[in-house]
């Protein structure tokens, strides 16, 4: 994919409504390999006693950047879907600091694609969680839009 379209996928992925109430942002992208993040916020967190960011975050985010990372792979724009999606939660996250995830797909087939990410805060030596996905892809041009059915 252009470096162009990549960054308008990425900028339209942050901008849903679900990954901008989170708070997702870009932090990067490395041989094709996109990283999404979120800042630890008040309203994220899963346990007010320890102050950890709630699995469902963590989980989106997983999700939204193996997404991207299929789109790195493309040449152009296709309606996807997670068909699966397994997550290892390592350990909790620590609060006040926020949680990158970087993302590859490491098999794009020609229907189903296959992803895999990991959640650090800073070091990815030090993951806090890890997770593997796959896609269902359409390219046909009344998914995209692009053609007419008769």
């Amino acid at each position: 994919m252009s470096p162009a379209l990549f960054e308008q996928m990425q900028n339209w992925f942050v901008s849903m409504p679900h990954c901008a109430t989170l708070g997702m942002r870009p932090a990067g992208l490395d041989e094709g390999r996109p990283t999404l993040a979120i800042d630890w916020r008040d309203e994220l967190v899963g346990n007010p006693v320890t102050g950890v960011l709630h699995g469902g975050a963590i989980t989106s985010l997983i999700d939204t950047t193996s997404g991207l990372a299929l789109f790195a792979r493309l040449d152009q724009p296709e309606a996807i879907a997670t068909l699966d999606l397994r997550i290892d939660y390592l350990r909790p996250a620590t609060p006040g600091q926020p949680v990158f995830c970087r993302a590859e797909c490491y098999k794009l087939g020609r229907q189903i694609a296959f992803t895999r990410a990991l959640c650090h805060q800073g070091d990815p030596a030090d993951p806090i969680a890890h997770g593997v996905a796959t896609f269902m892809r359409d390219s046909s041009p009344a998914v995209l839009g692009g053609g007419t059915t008769s």
